[in-house]
């Protein structure tokens, strides 16, 4: 027999195995962090799981809403979860639009912990309106909505895993409304992400001394209350992470109210000294446009 003939099924059966075997690495989720779309500050990340599902987190300010919708549009449309982790207004007024007028835009679920009555008027009157109007429309809404009461749920998109490690923390009333942040790691075979949302020294400590400690680790972090007066500084010392996302505008990154450089006491400037005292060097800024991870 012609030793081509009995060559050529094992070089079949090699390329086959060389295929599978770079087939078997698993895709990974995209992020982008957008951009804001006025000169206030926001918080709004948009995720595509490795088998298509679009997840939101947070979402931005009303004056975002044009813009996310566009973003999402691009995107099919569809919005399997719309994480949401504090009522104010630079992170739910973008989904409050849209749900009072979706236009097409189809979301599947809405994750959020929703705050008591009693708390919100005892302890942040000025966002108590908007904070009603919105979990006035969130019962509206016509698909599934997961009140989270406790941490530690975790949702699985196709090799995309979403853990719950810290909801609302009403025994906080320091800095209220921001300590009431639910936190979120999202991982899969590639990379992880951590949303620290606008959490504050004592969320953070409650985290940090509560049993997801080990969760805390990531390769990307999304730096509390848009990089000042978030959580502590020996936070950040004690976790493990290699990039910062600042969901942060010009004016608070450079510490500016208008009178120039470093001239207001927000604390942006030292966390930015304290990410290149821990060596972090891969830096995310809202401000400079919209940011694409894979």
């Amino acid at each position: 027999m012609n030793i081509r003939y009995l060559l050529f099924p094992l070089l079949i059966f090699g390329l086959s195995f060389c295929m599978a075997a770079i087939g078997a690495e698993k895709p990974g989720f995209t992020l982008w962090q957008l951009p804001a779309q006025s000169s206030s500050q926001m918080n709004s990340y948009v995720l595509l799981t490795d088998n298509g599902k679009v997840c939101v987190m947070d979402g931005g300010t009303a004056a975002d809403a044009s813009y996310l919708r566009g973003f999402l549009a691009a995107l099919g449309n569809e919005v399997e979860a719309w994480f949401i982790t504090h009522p104010h207004s630079d992170h739910i007024g973008a989904l409050n639009e849209i749900l009072k007028a979706p236009v097409g835009l189809k979301i599947h679920t809405i994750y959020h912990a929703e705050l008591s009555t009693s708390f919100v008027q005892q302890y942040e009157k000025g966002a108590e309106g908007l904070t009603k109007e919105f979990y006035e429309n969130v019962r509206k809404f016509d698909g599934k909505v997961v009140n989270m009461t406790e941490p530690g749920l975790v949702i699985s998109m196709g090799n995309t895993t979403f853990k719950i490690l810290g909801v609302k923390n009403e025994e906080i009333t320091t800095n209220p409304y921001n300590n009431q942040s639910v936190v979120i790691k999202v991982w899969d075979t590639k990379k992880s992400v951590l949303f620290l949302a606008d959490l504050g020294i004592e969320g953070g400590d409650k985290l940090w001394n509560g049993p997801y400690r080990s969760d805390l680790t990531c390769d990307y972090l999304q730096m509390a209350h848009h990089g000042q007066n978030g959580v502590s500084k020996d936070f950040y010392r004690n976790i493990s992470f290699r990039a910062c996302l600042w969901p942060t505008p010009r004016w608070l990154h450079d510490n500016d109210a208008g009178k120039g450089y470093n001239t207001h006491n927000w604390e942006t400037i030292e966390i930015r000294n304290l990410m290149n005292e821990i060596g972090i060097k891969e830096h995310y800024w809202q401000f400079e446009g919209l940011h694409k991870i894979e």
